[in-house]
């Protein structure tokens, strides 16, 4: 008798061994394998939460199959004291391992609100935009301009500021003068400090910056300086044998001008060659944001037409005037202006000129620009009378 109870004993054992193994296995699977999500969440952790709090957000937001065994694989991997609070992106189909992942690598925040400054050439605005996980886009919830100190601020922008895991971000458009970045970046709420002095011109590395509330103004502004020292050092390395500017001080003059000249990405090499064309004939650059640089110093922009007198007066940086390039760059160019002005395509135009759609028309001969500009000139004439 006790033969046979011992027999069926060590069955059942072993029967139960086998049936905690196959779950053992079959959880590793589950753990591992593609969730049930069929588009991306958004998922906010707040400050102090925990592996079961976050684990009920995922089962009800219909990311993970089963809780309990999403915290017996975060028990099991020891991740549970590594949550970090913040708002992340949880793509399709993710399996509850990669979500433990995402949730406890550290770093800034993959989705939810974004405060992005951008400063302009013409006016600087704080944007405020949340990310949509499904489409991975973001839609655009308040905006405002902080010069503008008689309109309120948006009531939106202020409940964000007010939230631990918004991300902020400072975008800096190309061809904005070290003036215009320093002046706008004492606008921005956000940051703090002072920038001691206004960086050279062309010095500073037009991108997109994420920052931290509280970061301070200083450290950017050195951030922008090595980033355009490391750029210009990378463009001046690769460039080509026959150019018209004999230093990367000179290159970066140019990278200005040529930034300056076009808006259209893909007219920056020709407008290259034409400079680049010029300067090697001995011929003025004959440039007008190079007049007006002259004039405003960089600070802000004219806001009106050149003047006959303004365009006849010897100035550093009145180019119809002086040869060669003026004696610095006359704002901060971008990656493709430099690249363009130490590799210009050859080219034999020696003149441009607006073409009423946005960019320019190119000519190797002055009796072909001279045609361009009559077809400008009854462009504005027609738009003047509309």
């Amino acid at each position: 008798m006790w033969r046979a109870i011992a027999s069926n004993a060590l069955t059942m054992l072993i029967v139960a061994v086998f049936l905690l193994g196959g779950l053992i296995l079959w959880g590793q699977e589950e753990y591992r394998s593609e969730g049930p999500l069929s588009e991306g969440i958004c998922l906010r952790v707040a400050s102090g939460s925990n592996m079961s709090r976050v684990s009920r957000d995922l089962e009800e937001q219909g990311a993970i199959s089963s809780g309990p065994l999403f915290r017996i694989g975060v028990d099991y991997t020891d991740k549970a004291g590594d949550l970090k609070a913040g708002s992340f992106l949880i793509p399709e189909g993710a399996s509850m391992e990669e979500i433990v992942d995402i949730i406890t690598r550290g770093g800034a925040s993959t989705c939810g609100t974004e405060v992005v400054y951008r400063i302009g050439v013409t006016r600087s605005l704080v944007e405020v935009r949340e990310l949509d996980p499904a489409t991975n886009e973001f839609t655009e919830t308040a905006e405002f301009n902080p010069a503008d100190t008689e309109t309120p601020v948006p009531a939106e922008y202020e409940k964000v500021r007010e939230e631990p895991d918004t991300r902020y971000r400072v975008s800096v458009a190309e061809g904005v003068t070290s003036w215009q970045i320093v002046d706008s970046l004492k606008r921005f709420d956000v940051m703090s400090g002072e920038v001691s002095e206004v960086p050279a011109e062309g010095a500073l590395a037009p991108d997109s910056y994420e920052v931290s509330d509280g970061a301070d103004r200083a450290e950017l502004v050195a951030r922008m300086l090595a980033a355009q020292e490391e750029r210009l050092a990378t463009a001046w390395a690769a460039r080509s044998d026959d150019l018209a500017v004999g230093s990367p001080e000179e290159a970066l003059i140019l990278a200005s001008i040529i930034e300056k000249e076009t808006g259209v990405p893909e007219e920056r090499g020709l407008v290259a060659s034409v400079f680049t064309n010029r300067l090697k004939q001995g011929m003025r650059l004959q440039t007008d944001p190079t007049v007006i640089y002259g004039i405003t110093e960089g600070k802000g922009v004219l806001g009106r037409g050149l003047r006959q007198s303004e365009l006849r007066r010897e100035t550093p940086y009145n180019t119809y005037v002086i040869d060669g390039l003026p004696p610095t760059p006359i704002a901060n160019p971008g990656v493709k202006s430099l690249e363009a002005a130490v590799n210009p395509p050859e080219s034999d135009y020696l003149f441009f000129v607006a073409d009423g759609t946005g960019g320019h028309a190119f000519a190797e001969t002055l009796d072909e620009h001279n045609a361009n500009v009559a077809k400008w000139r009854k462009i504005e004439a027609e738009r003047a009378n509309q």
